[in-house]
């Protein structure tokens, strides 16, 4: 993971005109084997036949429902939930076949959207339940931010989390106050998205606004405008700025065709930017940047 991620990182740091980085500045947590037995296989190729039938009611269908919403605003190439007359996928909860229909529609939309059109509905599935898991097995939620937790150390400055890590970092800077970490840079992040995770976060929105986490001095929050996976796009609104200092500064970028690529957003000039900004501050100390 670090052999893949370590050098995109680098290269948005250099475009950024940024310090360069030694092996031991950048450091991975990787939680994704939680999610499978020990002694699994942890691939795509491993995963269970599921199909329609398997997305469950509740977080997995509010969360496709929701790609799919976001696919057809952004793609003319994908038929919207409504756009045939009927309710969509919500409100389908007292029939399993009903839904299981809907949910198929849902699922062939997205396979011929730009975003989805590479991925199997086998991976699509796995990635409302990852989150599903996440949001609901204590757990399993504690195991995840405790990777992350491994990573930290007394010089940790910066930050980077992407798409579901993004909800993992808030969660663990709010368990952790006491972390050195400066600067917090999410990536395709869907901590704004409400009902489905906004509203689940630990800990919870007070009135709609999620609490400033931990001691971060700065909030850097990037999306593609056609990642349908970064709802909303925007987090300024939904969480309260820390006392006396500035709010979220959300940025978007453009990442062609693979809208929510970790790789993509590494690569980024404002990405760069961002983390250089972490580690040349000089109220903070030179540390590694952790996703």
């Amino acid at each position: 993971m670090r052999t893949m991620l370590g050098p995109a990182l680098e290269d948005g740091i250099r475009l950024a005109g940024g310090p360069r980085l030694s092996e031991r500045d950048v450091a991975c947590a990787f939680y994704g084997d939680l999610y499978f037995e020990a002694g699994t296989r942890s691939t795509g190729l491993d995963l269970p036949p599921w199909d329609e039938s398997d997305v469950e009611d509740g977080i997995e269908v509010e969360l496709l429902a929701a790609w799919w919403k976001q696919a057809a605003r952004v793609d003319e190439a994908v038929t919207g939930p409504h756009e045939d007359g009927t309710r969509g996928l919500v409100g389908y909860g007292t029939s399993r076949v009903l839904l299981s229909q809907r949910v198929r529609e849902a699922l062939d939309a997205l396979a011929g959207s730009q975003f989805f059109g590479r991925v199997s509905d086998r991976l699509l599935i796995f990635a409302l339940k990852q989150v599903r898991r996440y949001l609901t097995e204590p757990e399993l939620r504690e195991a995840v931010r405790g990777r992350l937790a491994d990573e930290i150390t007394d010089e940790t400055s910066v930050l980077v989390a992407h798409s579901l890590g993004s909800v993992v970092a808030y969660e663990a800077l709010h368990a952790n106050p006491d972390w050195p970490v400066t600067d917090l840079v999410t990536l395709g992040s869907p901590l704004g998205l409400r009902g489905v995770v906004h509203d689940r976060l630990d800990p919870p929105p007070v009135d709609g606004v999620g609490p400033w986490p931990g001691g971060i001095r700065r909030w850097t929050n990037i999306a593609d405008r056609g990642d349908i996976v970064a709802l909303p796009d925007t987090l300024a609104d939904h969480f309260g700025p820390r006392e006396g200092e500035l709010r979220i500064t959300d940025l978007r970028i453009t990442n062609g065709t693979r809208m929510h690529d970790l790789t993509r957003y590494l690569t980024a000039r404002k990405t760069g930017e961002a983390i250089t900004k972490g580690l040349l501050d000089p109220g903070s100390s030179k540390g590694g940047e952790k996703r």
